[in-house]
């Protein structure tokens, strides 16, 4: 049994894919191919270079979407190529990976982009995957791949949950052990305030960003093009 949210019309259907679909299913998988071999690489070269701290390096934003973006693109690529449309489920799981792409490319390069390094320089190609490609990719894939379910607006909570969590968890720890993974959610690098200023701005976008990815999923035009 399908599980929907009230007022969305779960138009899933077991019709077989097309091939607009199976192509979309192959660049999906191609994409979560990438970043799987970007997280590898990242991991292998702290490894060799004895410098990989694994209850720092999954603590990174970054790491925790991108993983979420492996398993999603994955998914997302087997059911376009068997189905011509997607489930309601993964479209919402969908927007909210969206959603964190778009932010994790605005805030690495908005704020963090040429700061000075600290600690281990390593092997730079993954960065720009998780942080320029593949959130482009996913903006792409979400406005031009057919067959997206239509999202009702308590999808909302779904993009909402999961980054106020990770910031909850983030200040608890570091006000433990005196390490943040970024400078902006650091109170000793400019005081409370901006902290918090940081994290109402950034919680602000995700709900815009999410409420116009749910707007764009209901578009009565996107449903007649579908």
């Amino acid at each position: 049994m399908t599980v929907t949210f009230p007022a969305e019309a779960d138009n899933f259907h077991p019709l077989p894919a097309t091939p607009a679909r199976r192509m979309v299913g192959v660049i999906r998988l191609a994409a979560g191919l990438l970043v799987l071999a970007a997280i590898i690489t990242q991991i292998t070269d702290q490894l060799v270079n004895d410098v990989f701290v694994p209850s720092e390096y999954f603590s990174y934003f970054t790491i925790q979407s991108s993983m979420m973006n492996v398993v999603v693109l994955l998914v997302g690529a087997m059911l376009a190529f068997r189905f011509k449309r997607d489930t309601v489920i993964y479209t919402g799981v969908r927007s909210a990976i969206l959603v964190y792409a778009v932010v994790t490319a605005g805030v690495y390069n908005v704020l963090l982009r040429g700061l000075p390094p600290e600690g281990f320089v390593g092997i730079q190609w993954p960065n720009e995957v998780e942080h320029v490609w593949i959130p482009l990719l996913i903006l792409i894939d979400w406005l031009f791949s057919t067959g997206r379910a239509r999202l009702g607006y308590r999808w909302l909570w779904v993009a909402v949950g999961y980054p106020l969590l990770w910031c909850a968890f983030t200040l608890v720890r570091g006000a433990a052990t005196g390490w943040y993974p970024y400078p902006f959610i650091n109170p000793a690098t400019d005081g409370w305030f901006s902290v918090l200023a940081y994290i109402v701005a950034l919680a602000a976008i995700i709900v815009g960003l999410a409420a116009l990815a749910i707007r764009y999923s209901r578009a009565e035009w996107r449903q007649k093009d579908e």
